[in-house]
């Protein structure tokens, strides 16, 4: 019989604070957490883009994730940084409050996100998780903080992707 543990349901996710909000993508996603730069502004898009930017002779669209969920803007601050992702096979960069850890994950921990009504086409939650957090002493919090794990698919962004590249 096996001791090691289970680890076929672990994976790890990118934590990061939005309108002092937790959400997490899965790291698979993630290529790149960039310092914010502002990005070249372009016309006639919606206004949750914020502009496009040149990753490596690429040039990425950038949302402004705040935005894009209906929020207020992000405001900009020293620790706000750009989560460039793949969506599809698309790259583009979130622009969030700041990057807080990566933690491993129980896929058997992730709570379906509640069936409420939302303005969006479909929701934008995959899930939510509760996560322990580090206190800056270094110490654990184990009751820790609830992260909502975003679905990139669902933010619909493809149409809006093509018209930013």
């Amino acid at each position: 019989m096996s001791t090691t543990p289970d680890t076929a349901n672990d994976r790890k996710i990118v934590t990061f604070s939005l309108a002092k909000q937790i959400f997490g993508i899965d790291m698979s996603a993630l290529i790149e957490i960039r310092e914010w730069d502002e990005p070249t502004p372009l016309p006639n898009v919606p206004s949750f883009v914020k502009g496009v930017t040149n990753l490596r002779g690429n040039v990425i669209p950038v949302v402004g994730l705040a935005e894009r969920l209906g929020w207020e803007p992000s405001v900009l601050h020293a620790r706000s940084c750009i989560l460039v992702v793949n969506i599809a096979g698309k790259q583009a960069g979130f622009l969030v409050d700041e990057v807080n850890d990566i933690v491993g994950i129980n896929v058997g921990e992730i709570q379906p996100a509640p069936a409420v009504e939302t303005t969006m086409e479909e929701s934008v939650i995959a899930g939510l998780v509760r996560i322990a957090t580090r206190a800056k002493d270094g110490s654990r919090d184990e009751n820790g903080s609830m992260v909502l794990l975003l679905d990139l698919d669902a933010l619909s962004l493809t149409k809006h992707l093509d018209l930013a590249a």
